[in-house]
């Protein structure tokens, strides 16, 4: 079994873990209660022991279903969870990342998750009303209470991460990338690679849209988080990305691969130390994006790969141009 180590940690985890928050929300339709919960032990049985979650999911349903399907099996898993929010009678109010309400998340995760410790607790949105420095020593008190094991931030700009490893220092930093978002590669990827912090890339498959099972024709439901996202509620934005898809989807044909697959290995490929979390129902789908952890192209086939990236977002970009010079 493969294993990749999360920055300077020794946080061992499979390469590519499970993001959990389409069992309770945003990706409809949910499955059963009971059907998760066989579900993520059978992903446990297959190998897969990094499980992504968060107090915010489901207003508190993932966290209590995860830690009732991997209660059995706790030691053999990394749990991943995320802090920050003022959430009052069963509503999100905003942001809240002050100590006293950190210590009140912490208590609610460890127990609907039945666990004694959180392997990486996440700040899970930058709160700008609390200093950085501030949560940073409220996670190393939790650290030395044994109720951590590491911390991390999700959706951080480069001198938030800098500011806080530098009081206690972070493990993972956690922000959406993909062949189809690139945004981390300008300043991120760089400043974690010199701070030995580790990358957990989440929609590293575009919300499905990478998958090749996302068409320009598609709708969503008004509960599924694609339907408030441009880049998938206009048909226009659908029409001009789908050559992206289509392009990867031929190139992984082409390898006797699925665009899934390539997708993730891409990821896998940018640094060793990235561990993208993809979110699944099935087991198929999740043998599928586990398999890209043994992905193995020739050079050759990754440079033809990186050049038909790099013609794709050219040919976007100039349209972009095109239409915004007729729009002015």
């Amino acid at each position: 079994m493969k294993y990749r180590t999360l920055g300077k940690s020794e946080l061992k985890v499979f390469p590519v873990g499970l993001g959990c928050m389409g069992l309770s929300q945003s990706y409809p339709p949910f499955p059963d209660k009971k059907d998760s919960i066989m579900f993520l032990r059978k992903a446990v049985e297959m190998g897969e022991n990094f499980f992504d979650t968060s107090e915010l999911y489901g207003m508190y349903a993932n966290e209590e279903l995860v830690g009732e399907a991997l209660e059995p099996v706790r030691e053999q898993v990394v749990l991943a969870t995320k802090f920050g929010w003022d959430i009052q009678n069963g509503k999100c109010l905003g942001l809240d990342s002050r100590p006293k309400t950190i210590r009140k998340a912490i208590e609610g995760s460890l127990s609907r998750l039945r666990t004694d410790y959180i392997d990486l607790y996440y700040q899970h949105r930058v709160d700008p009303d609390v200093p950085i420095e501030e949560v940073a020593g409220t996670m190393q008190e939790l650290a030395k209470e044994g109720k951590i094991l590491h911390w991390g931030l999700s959706e951080a700009g480069v001198e938030t991460v800098r500011r806080a490893n530098a009081v206690f220092p972070v493990t993972a930093v956690q922000s959406e990338y993909s062949m189809w978002y690139r945004e981390p590669e300008k300043e991120l990827l760089p400043a974690l690679e010199e701070l030995g912090i580790g990358f957990v890339p989440f929609s590293p498959l575009g919300k499905g849209f990478l998958t090749g099972t996302v068409t320009k024709d598609m709708t969503f439901a008004d509960n599924d988080i694609r339907h408030s996202i441009p880049r998938f509620n206009s048909q226009e934005n659908l029409t001009k990305n789908q050559a992206l898809a289509d392009e990867i989807k031929a190139f992984a044909k082409a390898h006797c691969l699925t665009s899934a697959q390539v997708a993730l290995a891409w990821l896998l490929r940018q640094k060793p130390w990235i561990v993208p979390i993809p979110g699944t129902k099935t087991e198929e789908r999740l043998r599928e994006n586990m398999s890209a952890a043994y992905v193995e192209l020739a050079e050759d086939d990754w440079s033809e790969l990186d050049n038909i990236l790099d013609r794709t977002f050219l040919r976007l970009s100039m349209m972009q141009a095109l239409n915004s010079k007729f729009l002015t």
